[in-house]
Order: structure tokens, then C-alpha cells, then sequence
């Protein structure tokens, strides 16, 4: 898999699918978003001359690292703003499949609130969370927040995400010494974030958690 990743990063194609799956990805999170900017950014850490002591040979195309930072992060907000719009202006046949779903009905019982006292660090932290991107897209928009409330906190969730996946495959391969080891322990450190988000986003309120017993 990394032998096939590491051949896309050497096309410019690299940025079109890089964009492409992160905004597709709200939609369907199976998408290894973050591992094509984790590998890409470790490929721009290895054309950089810093992966190891002798130098190698790499390919002339290689990606940018502040333009890979860039594609990301808008590609980030497009998509959430795509599935906020479809859940704001959805449909019964959305009601219905939303109210299926138990994740996004307690989204929708806690983002409304959340998201009016400015709480909406939670948008951030689940952005890390598996689906949780979904979830909390999906429930901002179903709960009729307006978008001049949302946008914001999706894009600091965009950046945070980015730049917290471009700085693991940079700076890892940087470490490592290594990029298709700079690249794996860097997946890995993806996730490990990614289990303490949805742990972190699946904790009742402090209110809630809290309050005494009836």
C-alpha cells in the first residue's frame, strides 16, 4: 500500500486527490484522507534531503508542503459545509434516516446548545473522531444553526486536523529518518488521536454528568 502511495505523491495528481477525498469523506469516512496527507507530507519531508544521513534520490514531482496545508484545510470546510447545507435544507426522506442513526440524534440534542453558548470546540475535537466529522456536520445542520455559527469552528477543525496531519508525516519522517517508517508510526499516531476524540466526543456534558440523581 505505501509502495502505491508513494508513487501518487510523486504526481501533481496528488493535490486533486488529496482534495477530492477529504471532502468525499464526510460522506464516506472509509476514505484514507488522512493517510494520503500524512504520506504526501512525508514524502515532501524526504525531498527535502532530511530523511536519512545519505542522500537519496527522489522524484522531481513531490508535493509543497504549505500548498498540501492549504488543500487540506479548505477541502476540510467544503466538505463540512456540504453536509451542513444538506442537513439544514434536507427533506423528510433525511428526517427519517437521520432519526435512524443514534449517533446523530444525540448530536442533534447536543450540538444545538453547544453550538449557541459557543461551545463548539466539540466541531474540533470530533473532527479527529471516527465518522465523527459526519456526525457533527450532519447534526449542526439538521438542528437549523446558522451557517455564520458553524463556519467558523469548522474551519479551525479543518486547520487543526490539517496541520496536525501534515506535521506527522513531515516531522516524523524528519525523526524517523525513514519515510516508509516516518509515514506508518505517523498512521498510527493519526488514530491514537482519532480514539481519544470519540472518546472524548461520546463523554456526557459536565452538567450533564454532573447533576445529581432524581
Amino acid at each position: 500500500m505505501f509502495e502505491t502511495l508513494g508513487s501518487l505523491t510523486a504526481s501533481p495528481w496528488i493535490y486533486a486527490l488529496v482534495a477530492v477525498s477529504v471532502v468525499l469523506d464526510v460522506f464516506l469516512p472509509v476514505l484514507p484522507s488522512g493517510v494520503l496527507v500524512i504520506t504526501a507530507a512525508a514524502a515532501a519531508a524526504a525531498a527535502a534531503g532530511t530523511a536519512g544521513p545519505v542522500p537519496v534520490r527522489v522524484p522531481e514531482q513531490v508535493p509543497d508542503i504549505l500548498l498540501l496545508l492549504v488543500i487540506a484545510t479548505t477541502a476540510s470546510v467544503l466538505g463540512d459545509m456540504a453536509a451542513f447545507r444538506l442537513a439544514r435544507n434536507g427533506g423528510a426522506r433525511l428526517d427519517r434516516a437521520i432519526a435512524r442513526s443514534r449517533r446523530l440524534t444525540r448530536a442533534q440534542e447536543r450540538l444545538g446548545a453547544a453550538l449557541a453558548r459557543g461551545g463548539g470546540a466539540l466541531v474540533v475535537i470530533a473532527r479527529f473522531a471516527p465518522a465523527g466529522r459526519s456526525v457533527v456536520s450532519l447534526g449542526a445542520g439538521k438542528t437549523q444553526r446558522k451557517a455564520a455559527e458553524f463556519l467558523p469552528w469548522s474551519v479551525l477543525a479543518g486547520m487543526a486536523w490539517a496541520g496536525y496531519s501534515v506535521a506527522l508525516g513531515y516531522f516524523g519522517t524528519q525523526w524517523l529518518g525513514t519515510q516508509w517508517l516516518g509515514t506508518a508510526v505517523s498512521i498510527v499516531a493519526l488514530f491514537a488521536a482519532g480514539a481519544l476524540a470519540a472518546f472524548l466526543v461520546r463523554r456526557p456534558p459536565p452538567a450533564a454528568a454532573g447533576s445529581p440523581a432524581a
